[in-house]
């Protein structure tokens, strides 16, 4: 990679989904996004278990034995990996990958890998932490207040400003995001309000899902959240291929993008704590009893209940979003 000044934008695409980028190197993440930052997905297989129960849900909506179950952003396939795993009996699921990076040695044979959504499917599209590494620019209220690029030094992730925000990502900015004073700094969302339409866009009928780190108009981080990840530990965003970038999701603008976008389709924002409990998964502990009756019982239902609330805990994973759009399904009662 060069060592030149870019918009953050086209620096982390490059840096990220280059040629010998982050997600696509087996060099610089032989192990995938799992070897640097610890999803839901890698936490407790209750989360999988979760996707499961609601992907059987919206088969049973749909009245069908055969469903689609679309990971986007899907690593090395861990997620539909423990989803098959988890389903019940007698349900058909045509599982989808949907990642940059090469397909993994020892994959499902039954999971096809594909670099798209694919168009026409009915059942469950499921993003976990996708959209939080869709790249986007960044803009910084300069000593009058008015909005500029923020442009960053590939080699070192310094930064300087750039040209005045205008056009859309002005008007975005405007809506979404307002600066004014000084300092202030903002991750202009467009392009994952875009990726985000085409995604819930691709299904017939079922369930769309996006969750990710959030925050609404009215509660934006001040100065941003963009950040680097690497070997597990939070590093300085460096536009370099050797870590993970990434920044938190507006995913209120998100979800007024699918509907601008003409998509037929119901909305839903709530956090993950709530998402999983309705989903089976609380963190209650086993009654004490059961020590008594079933030693072993008590043993696997406590470490259960220790995963269940690390999912769901405050100031942690239970803070994610959930997004969640229904297009072809009668409302929920």
């Amino acid at each position: 990679m060069t060592d030149e000044w870019r918009g953050w934008r086209e620096a982390a695409q490059a840096a990220l989904y280059g040629d010998e980028g982050f997600y696509r190197s087996p060099v610089r993440s032989p192990e995938g996004p799992a070897g640097h930052f610890r999803t839901s997905v890698h936490a407790s297989p209750l989360f999988a278990t979760a996707v499961a129960r609601l992907l059987t849900g919206i088969a049973r909506e749909l009245d069908t034995g055969t469903v689609a179950l679309v990971d986007v952003g899907a690593g090395r396939g861990e997620l539909l990996t423990g989803v098959l795993a988890a389903l019940p009996e007698g349900l058909e699921v045509v599982p989808y990958a949907v990642e940059v990076a090469a397909r993994p040695p020892g994959l499902d044979p039954r999971i096809e890998w594909c670099a798209e959504p694919p168009a026409g499917v009915t059942g469950l599209l499921f993003a976990n932490e996708w959209l939080d590494n869709v790249p986007v620019e960044v803009a910084e209220a300069d000593a009058e207040g008015v909005p500029r690029y923020v442009r960053v030094r590939t080699s070192d992730g310094a930064e300087r400003l750039g040209s005045a925000v205008t056009g859309a990502d002005a008007a975005w900015l405007e809506r979404w995001w307002p600066l004014s004073a000084p300092g202030e700094r903002a991750e202009i969302g467009r392009p994952r309000d875009t990726a985000w339409a085409g995604a819930v866009g691709s299904l017939t009928a079922g369930l769309a899902v996006a969750v990710d780190y959030p925050h609404v108009r009215g509660a934006r981080p001040p100065f941003g959240t963009l950040t680097g990840f690497r070997g597990g530990r939070e590093v300085c965003p460096v536009p370099d291929g050797s870590c993970d970038l990434t920044a938190h999701v507006a995913l209120d603008a998100c979800a007024a993008a699918v509907a601008e976008a003409g998509i037929d389709a119901s909305t839903e924002l709530t956090d993950q704590r709530a998402a999983l409990r309705r989903l089976g998964v609380g963190g209650d502990r086993p009654p004490l009893s059961l020590a008594t009756t079933d030693p072993a019982g008590y043993v696997r239902a406590l470490a259960a209940a220790g995963e269940a609330a690390e999912l769901t805990a405050r100031g942690g994973l239970g803070d994610f979003g959930w997004l969640l759009h229904r297009a072809g399904l009668p409302e929920p009662g």
